[in-house]
């Protein structure tokens, strides 16, 4: 397979997909912010005079817009991405989504409306279990309580090394043009139980408290997130958790001839890896 380009290459996603590109012999170009100083290319979402030379040479593009698909401006980024995508001649596209995200609909739908005859395949995820071991939670996991706006509702979180595999599937296989991949874990667990087991695995009590979703801008602002994006992510965050993502789905399973990775796996294998040792 030809080049590969991974906008948002040194994130969680990004990052996994490269390498495992890499693996298999892929030449990859990853994209990001830092450019050739963290060995990749240029790419920054909020400038896209560069966008076409990242693309040039390129044969797919795994796609995964900072910060989320749903905030305002990423339907308009979304179409001239695939604008840009198509005058460069670009054969295929895997686009990271948000499970259950009506904005993060609009913003597939405006991807899919500009990028031609370029092959799409949507992957909407569901809750990343690594937001609890190396994302926004892990200092709240290190702390003892897990303080969100998710209420008792349950979620099929899902480990991003099975994303990544999904992906990775998607870039390189045939016949996923036009698909939306719907992916969780195979079990759902409300953040309470959640909470228990990555006490458990981590070896310190970890409570879980529930908060509204402007109780929970104003802890964001207390970490110095600004206003604005407090406001955004804790509103984004108890519109995903109301409950209505709660069923699981087999598309890991389709896609990998596996079962997803269990959440009780997860924090065991993070614990081994020094993750709470904080």
């Amino acid at each position: 397979m030809g080049t590969v380009l991974v906008t948002s290459g040194t994130g969680k996603t990004g990052r996994r997909v490269a390498e495992r590109l890499a693996a298999l012999g892929v030449p990859v170009r990853a994209g990001s912010r830092a450019g050739s100083r963290a060995g990749g290319v240029p790419f920054d979402w909020q400038d896209e005079s560069g966008w076409a030379a990242a693309l040039d040479g390129t044969e797919a593009a795994y796609v995964a817009y900072y910060p989320d698909l749903a905030v305002p401006g990423a339907a308009g980024a979304m179409a001239a991405f695939g604008r840009v995508a198509a005058a460069s001649g670009l054969r295929r596209v895997v686009l990271l989504s948000g499970r259950g995200e009506p904005q993060a609909a609009v913003a597939e739908e405006a991807l899919r409306g500009a990028c031609g005859e370029v092959e799409l395949a949507v992957v909407r995820s569901a809750f990343f279990a690594q937001n609890f071991s190396e994302g926004a939670l892990l200092d709240s996991v290190l702390g003892g309580e897990l303080v969100f706006p998710a209420g008792s509702a349950a979620e099929p979180f899902l480990d991003i090394d099975d994303l990544a595999d999904v992906v990775v599937a998607a870039l390189t296989g045939d016949g996923h043009a036009g698909a939306v991949y719907e992916l969780t874990g195979p079990r759902s667990l409300t953040f309470e139980e959640a909470a228990e087991e990555l006490g458990r695995a981590a070896g310190r009590p970890v409570r879980y408290v529930p908060v509204s979703g402007p109780a929970y801008a104003e802890v964001l602002e207390g970490f110095g997130v600004s206003g604005p994006e407090a406001g955004f992510l804790a509103e984004l965050f108890a519109t995903l958790l109301d409950g209505h993502n709660s069923a699981t789905t087999d598309d890991v399973k389709r896609m990998l001839g596996r079962e997803a990775k269990e959440f009780t796996a997860f924090t065991r294998e993070a614990a081994r890896d020094g993750a709470w040792h904080g």
